[in-house]
């Protein structure tokens, strides 16, 4: 028995347009063009329009689902103009033939300066009802990244209509009705994919060599100067403590290197990372109650243990060295350095409680499915836009249905990537069958 062949669902040969986030769909969708049917019949016009907006709308769903939910009947709203209503009661728009008023003629009219009216674009809202489905909304609320996973967390019991549990993604929305998803379900979905484990092994020992190669030589007197502090030390207490500094100087070197200047994601985990052992080594140096809790008291206490370091370089040490491996340290900052006994000028303090505070906002936690610090997935920008007929909260990935989607003069609400003519040839297809 021969299998049907199954078709790629992002193929670039025959480029269809889903509801993905996909990059290749972002390909296929620059690239994509409205087929010439010219030469074809009126019943294969429709038939190619049909296909082609359905591999868009809803192409999870059966056709069989989908023309029970076809509506002919298009609803839209008129934009009143306030200024309009003011001056005038709607009697004049009775007036006309048989009342003796003669219309205003084209030409005086555009005189005035009078702009034409928008045309309403009806045939955009062909797929209206399939915007009432709930995993529809979820997608469209950007709280997943394509219809297939939005129906997905409908099933898994992710997806909560009005507070209660809702596994149907078939689900019709009412007006004022508030669904909500799983948080941790929103921060996979829209968040930067995790590193396999086959990735992250090939990349270690590159990044470590790396690391070897552009350590600096202060770094490397840094080391020494700890190694001989350490073994002069007679109590255990001070011993501990500068085993614990020298485990941080790498991590505090590195995340500090630009603290002047906006810092890079790498720099960013490596200063995280720091701040974990920050707090453990300061409850082991400093005794019990004094474990920083707040952002400015870590940054206090952290600015203490680097000064302890030396990371910081003092003005005085560079006067006998030559002018081209002088730092650029200005009368002020200099001062700033020298009252604050060789820790960080107040600039460098706010850099560093700034990111301090993001790290205890967006921290590293190995344990998630998706990579930390959240980041928004690739190629997310394009397709980051929400309804008008949507009210989306994004700290608690909920949203309230507020309308059914309507058109309007110059705006159709349904979001399509089709003109208004090829969803004209579909709604004429689906006319004698709704």
């Amino acid at each position: 028995m021969k299998l049907r062949r199954i078709a790629r669902f992002h193929g670039l040969k025959r480029p269809r347009v889903r509801q993905t986030w996909n990059k290749y769909n972002l390909y296929n969708l620059a690239r994509m063009k409205i087929p010439y049917t010219v030469h074809k019949t009126f019943f294969q016009q429709k038939w190619a329009a049909k296909a082609l907006t359905r591999g868009y709308h809803g192409e999870h769903i059966k056709e069989r689902k989908w023309e029970r939910m076809f509506s002919r009947r298009l609803i839209s709203a008129v934009d009143m103009d306030p200024a309009y209503l003011a001056k005038h009661d709607g009697s004049e728009l009775a007036s006309g033939r048989g009342s003796g008023a003669t219309p205003t003629p084209k030409a005086e009219r555009k005189g005035r300066g009078e702009k034409k009216a928008a045309i309403t674009p009806y045939m955009q809202m062909i797929y209206a009802p399939m915007e009432r489905r709930l995993d529809q909304a979820v997608f469209r609320a950007l709280f997943a990244s394509s219809a297939r996973q939005a129906r997905q967390f409908c099933v898994h019991g992710a997806v909560k209509v009005n507070g209660v549990k809702m596994k149907y993604p078939g689900y019709l929305l009412n007006p004022g009705d508030l669904f909500q998803v799983d948080i941790e379900k929103v921060m996979y979905a829209t968040g930067m994919k995790k590193e396999s484990i086959t990735e992250s092994s090939t990349k270690e020992p590159a990044e470590e060599a790396e690391e070897a190669a552009s350590e600096p030589a202060a770094a490397k007197k840094i080391d020494a100067a700890a190694d001989e502090a350490a073994k002069h030390n007679e109590t255990a207490k001070h011993h501990d403590k500068m085993k614990s500094l020298k485990q941080l100087r790498k991590q505090a070197e590195n995340a500090l290197k630009a603290a002047s200047s906006d810092l890079s994601a790498k720099r960013k985990i490596a200063l995280r990372a720091m701040m974990k052992d920050v707090k453990t080594t300061w409850a082991k140096v400093a005794g019990p109650g004094s474990n920083p809790q707040g952002p400015e008291q870590i940054a206090e206490q952290l600015t203490k243990l680097l000064s302890e370091l030396d990371i910081t370089p003092a003005p005085d040490k560079f006067k006998d060295a030559p002018k081209e491996e002088q730092p650029e340290i200005g009368a002020k900052e200099a001062a700033e350095v020298e009252q604050s006994g060789g820790l960080q000028t107040k600039a460098e303090r706010a850099i560093l409680k700034r990111l301090i505070q993001e790290a205890l906002e967006n921290p590293h936690d190995p344990s998630k499915p998706y990579a930390t610090p959240w980041q928004p997935r690739p190629y997310m920008s394009a397709f980051a836009f929400i309804p008008r007929y949507l009210e989306v909260n994004q700290n608690i990935c909920g949203a309230v249905y507020l309308r059914h989607p309507v058109a309007r003069q110059g705006l159709a609400e349904v979001p399509t990537p089709f003109p208004s003519t090829v969803n004209q040839l579909a709604f004429n297809w689906y006319l004698r069958r709704g």
